[in-house]
């Protein structure tokens, strides 16, 4: 599996969500909303997800083992990085 685009949205607004971004995998599947939050510890990554019945959230589309989480954290911080020196789009 490979990451063939990332779209990443800076979020401009004070917070601790800091973008929205879309991955691209293999040009064939689209993963959309995943979340770069600041955290305690640095930047993450949160999978999209949606409330349950039960008020609890639950991710919609995420890894199945710590080794590919770690990659697409990587490569969308990565990302994210670059994307903050580039100029704000106006709207």
């Amino acid at each position: 599996m490979r990451i063939t685009d990332v779209r990443v949205r800076k979020i401009t607004k004070e917070g601790k969500m800091k973008a929205v971004v879309s991955i691209t995998l293999d040009d064939e599947f689209v993963v959309h909303d995943i979340k770069v939050i600041e955290g305690e510890k640095g930047l993450f990554i949160a999978m999209p997800s949606k409330k349950s019945a039960d008020g609890e959230y639950r991710d919609i589309a995420h890894p199945i083992n710590s080794s590919t989480r770690e990659m697409l954290q990587r490569t969308i911080l990565d990302c994210y990085e670059k994307a903050l020196l580039e100029p704000d789009e106006e709207i």
